[in-house]
């Protein structure tokens, strides 16, 4: 799930200030009551204000723990990072720093840092800002909480010279032009005490150096921005930018066709009843493209921690490889797609979304595990896991006679988890196995504490598929059972790790892509991850809002949870425009989800970064 999308952007590690499952901070420009009259049009005050509708809540405004997509979307808009990705076609371009070279044995990578680059507070950002940051997050386990593993090979980071900045390194490590950290301003950030606990929310305006400078933030309201009027690239176009937090989608939808919101992505996308419902509105467009996210049940493999301690309480047949197998064959895929998603999604196989067609993976014929539930039941019996007289499935062999019921946690939030989750009753009914769904507003609690047998996944996956494959490696599980570490749903597997170590030295674009597949298909075999499904990035605004977006891939691309700033900096305001037509633009938004990741879309307070990743996740 950006990655910290990711609902993984790109982002990373979970460790964030479990407060009470309070603070999800979710965005929302006040809720409109007669004590709360929140402007009911884009337009307010003569201002050109440009609001977002979102369904997940913002876990933190600290960019070393923020790891929900739309977390670390906000840090998109308001620090700059080393690079950026092109909307175009997600090659690596200049953001903070103009260009990065190697050194012949590519252990030492030299980065020019911009010298037009300053923060909000006036001051220059300088090469010092970026090697602190970096310096932060390899010595601070608390800095290091959401993108840790990009840092993790660092051998030493200087600055010679405020426009140069130097990173050695252990081993090679291919994603030197893809370090998803945002920059942060030393001489802020080095007051701070306890970065596992500071959360970055008191103190507005936040001082950065992106398109957007955060002005203030209401926890299960709002996020409100301001354009950076310094920022190199030039100021947006909107007056302000404020996120709107919606618990209920219908009501998002809603607010936007009475036009008290700009734009709405849905949980984290709208579901095909809403969008076809806006089709017919007059000024609304819907945009229906491939995502970059991945839909999935993950399996509780046995909660660990990386000081060998169990906890959790998962279910001790998911141990098993066969049981876990059996249920991925027992998941009608082809159903998930026409019947929940109603066609707007593709069918899940590997790790990687289609959308990114260099890492894209597919399993062989012999290798696919296509829906069968004959089969599916004789795994089963093979692995012990019987029926008893009532066709119920119960412990291995007989000697626990209690029959197996599985939990999974889905997110209320989200339609998709608790549609899917009836089929399941139905098709893992038919093996004997039962299910309970738990569906919650905050899944995090049980799902860092392992207490859970299965669990609806999604995460934003980003150019660079590294943040999402780190975490399901054995490093990224939580030092204590006492910790949060960054893993998605606790895999630890040695060959994983292995490939996952050969695929990050690897610079030859072409083999790098091939370990890249092997990881995917040795955690499509170990059944620990079943992808159903790749949604579409369905989402809809309002033209006489917004006169053009950009999206990404400019092509065909999703608006809400990009990798990159593009779609809120290249905005343009309706009345700013000749046309409220927008057939030749191309949109932007900022992500959700889902986590990411994490966990897209698991409401994780810690969603992982992408994404992520979560998204994303980010």
């Amino acid at each position: 799930m950006d990655t910290h999308d990711q609902y993984g952007a790109r982002g990373t590690v979970l460790r964030l200030l479990a407060a009470a499952g309070a603070a999800a901070l979710t965005l929302t420009v006040g809720l409109v009551t007669p004590l709360n009259p929140a402007p009911q049009q884009a337009e307010a005050d003569g201002k050109k204000v440009l609001t977002v509708a979102v369904a997940q809540s913002v876990d933190s405004l600290s960019p070393f723990l923020a790891q929900r997509l739309v977390s670390t979307s906000m840090h998109r808009l308001t620090y700059e990072y080393l690079t950026n990705y092109d909307p175009k076609d997600n090659h690596a371009i200049p953001g903070l720093a103009t260009k990065w070279e190697p050194s012949a044995d590519k252990l030492t990578w030299t980065y020019t840092i911009r010298d037009n680059s300053k923060w909000s507070d006036g001051k220059q950002a300088t090469a010092e800002d970026a090697a602190w940051t970096f310096n932060t997050m390899m010595t601070d386990q608390g800095a290091a909480t959401a993108n840790g593993s990009f840092v993790a090979n660092f051998e030493k980071v200087t600055a010679p010279s405020p426009t140069e900045l130097v990173i050695e390194l252990k081993k090679p490590q291919a994603t030197m032009a893809a370090l998803d950290v945002p920059i942060v301003p030393k001489h802020v950030w080095e007051k701070v005490d306890d970065f596992s606990k500071f959360n970055n929310d008191k103190t507005f305006p936040v001082v950065g150096n992106g398109p957007f400078v955060l002005t203030g933030y209401k926890a299960d309201s709002y996020v409100r921005l301001k354009p950076n009027k310094s920022f190199w690239r030039g100021a947006p176009k909107f007056d302000e930018l404020v996120f709107r937090y919606y618990k209920d989608q219908d009501a998002a939808v809603s607010a936007l066709r009475k036009g008290e919101v700009s734009f709405v992505a849905g949980s984290p996308a709208l579901t095909s009843a809403q969008a076809a419902s806006l089709k017919g509105d007059e000024n609304i467009k819907v945009n229906d493209a491939p995502g970059r996210r991945f839909y999935a049940l993950a399996t509780n493999p046995g909660a660990k921690a990386r000081n060998g301690k169990k906890f959790g309480d998962g279910h001790e047949s998911l141990l098993d490889q066969k049981v876990r197998q059996a249920l991925f064959m027992a998941v009608d895929r082809k159903t998930v797609i026409d019947k929940v998603f109603q066609g707007h999604a593709v069918e899940g196989e590997g790790y990687i979304p289609p959308r990114f067609s260099t890492y894209s993976w597919k399993p062989s014929d012999g290798q696919k595990l296509a829906y069968d539930p004959e089969k599916a039941g004789r795994l089963l019996d093979e692995a012990g896991y019987k029926k008893n007289g009532d066709g119920k499935r119960v412990g291995k062999d007989g000697k626990d006679g209690k029959p197996i019921d599985y939990r999974v946690l889905c997110h209320a939030t989200d339609p998709n988890d608790k549609a899917v989750g009836k089929y399941l009753q139905e098709w893992w009914g038919e093996l004997g196995i039962g299910v309970t769904l738990d569906c919650l507003d905050n899944v995090t609690d049980p799902w860092l504490a392992g207490k859970y047998d299965l669990a609806f996944d999604g995460w934003s996956v980003n150019p660079d598929p590294d943040f999402v494959l780190s975490i399901h490696t054995c490093s990224a599980l939580p030092a204590t059972p006492k910790d949060i570490g960054a893993t998605d749903n606790f895999i630890c597997d040695k060959k994983f790790d292995e490939l996952y170590a050969q695929q990050l030295a690897e610079y030859d674009p072409a083999k790098r892509a091939e370990i890249v597949k092997r990881m995917e298909s040795r955690l499509y075999d170990t059944g620990y991850m079943n992808v159903m499904a790749y949604p579409n990035a369905v989402e809809a605004y309002r033209t006489d809002q917004i006169a053009s977006i950009t999206k990404m891939p400019e092509a065909a691309g999703n608006i809400y949870g990009q990798d990159g700033y593009w779609s809120w900096w290249s905005a343009t305001p309706a009345a700013a425009s000749e046309s409220s037509d927008d057939s030749s633009q191309t949109g932007v938004i900022i992500g959700i989800v889902a986590g990411v990741v994490v966990l897209a879309g698991l409401g994780v307070f810690f969603a992982m970064r992408h994404r992520a990743t979560a998204e994303d996740r980010e």
